[in-house]
């Protein structure tokens, strides 16, 4: 949504069809993974499947395409197929791999095909560490005072430490809400009216 609001065409490329047409209604263009290939200049994975970038989307890449996994270790873009193409490689900047393919078209590698955010980053901003470490810590008390009521298996974070962590970030950036009356409480809970 970022890229889209600074002005860049987004195209979303989904296994999904729910997704698929969640992003199609949400007004993004949406296609398969190779026709974007043609298309794209940035590329950034963030499946959690390997081999989402692979050489029949290098094969048909502009020059000069960048290429970041946000996704899941380093196995959504298939480095292997890249050197194997590659007739050069070279560190065109901290963090950056430029691969010259043949034909003289280059295409960039972020972080070595790791997690861009962790590999190449600076780091998150406060503005999203500091709720990140709240819900940490306040789901950790949760589990505490709730141990004895919880299997062993994975949980969502407790909408309401979601919503607590949401409402204090809010007050802290002078941001004011609205609040539901209890006649809209009541409407909104209720299905005979």
């Amino acid at each position: 949504m970022r890229a889209k609001g600074l002005g860049a065409r987004v195209i979303v490329c989904e296994v999904d069809p729910v997704r698929a047409i969640e992003a199609c209604m949400d007004g993004y263009q949406v296609m398969n993974s190779e026709q974007a290939a043609g298309f794209g200049e940035i590329f950034i994975t963030v499946t959690g499947c390997r081999d989402v970038l692979c050489r029949r989307h290098y094969e048909r890449m502009k020059d000069g395409a960048i290429l970041a996994n946000a996704g899941h270790f380093d196995v959504e873009i298939n480095l292997k197929d890249l050197v194997d193409m590659a007739l050069e490689r070279r560190t065109a900047r901290h963090n950056i791999e430029q691969y010259t393919l043949v034909g003289g078209r280059k295409i960039c590698l972020l972080a070595g095909g790791r997690l861009v955010n962790l590999a190449a980053g600076d780091g998150h901003p406060t503005e999203i560490m500091d709720m990140s470490f709240a819900i940490q810590a306040l789901s950790a008390r949760y589990i505490q005072e709730n141990a004895g009521d919880l299997e062993k298996r994975l949980y969502r974070v407790p909408q309401e430490i979601d919503r607590r962590v949401a409402r204090l970030k809010l007050n802290a950036l002078g941001i004011g809400i609205d609040s539901l009356t209890g006649e809209q409480e009541a409407y909104l809970n209720k299905w005979q009216e």
